[in-house]
């Protein structure tokens, strides 16, 4: 692995973008996951065993705008028109989820995955 390029401005060191290790991406699918009882959820799938559907990187969805449904939002993103009126809670590292609550696990495509990553954590006030 190769050093990142730097350079100082005004004492403070900065790291070429193209340059720098990214954070490494959690393995699995990326999917939303919608329950009976504890809401919808987006992230990468870990496991799905023993009654129980393992999240990691997830997010909490509690308004969005897709084409339509959830089959939208994973298909295609978020509305760009309407990304602003959008609220995603903060990333959890993991999140267990009953199976007995989950309703269904739908697949994201890679453009859906990234629209949903791009919204920023919603901070009420």
């Amino acid at each position: 692995m190769s050093k990142p390029k730097t350079m100082m401005i005004d004492e403070v060191k900065y790291i070429r973008e193209d340059t720098a290790n990214p954070a490494p991406q959690p393995e699995g699918d990326y999917v939303i996951v919608r329950c009976r009882n504890a809401g919808v959820h987006a992230g990468y799938l870990k496991s799905r065993k023993n009654g129980v559907v393992t999240l990691e990187n997830s997010r909490r969805l509690w308004r969005w705008w897709s084409k339509f449904t959830l089959s939208g939002l994973a298909t295609c993103g978020v509305l760009e028109s309407r990304k602003a009126e959008v609220r995603f809670a903060c990333v959890l590292a993991k999140l267990d989820l009953t199976e007995v609550d989950v309703c269904e696990v739908i697949y994201c495509t890679k453009e859906a995955r990234e629209s949903i990553e791009s919204i920023r954590e919603y901070e009420n006030g």
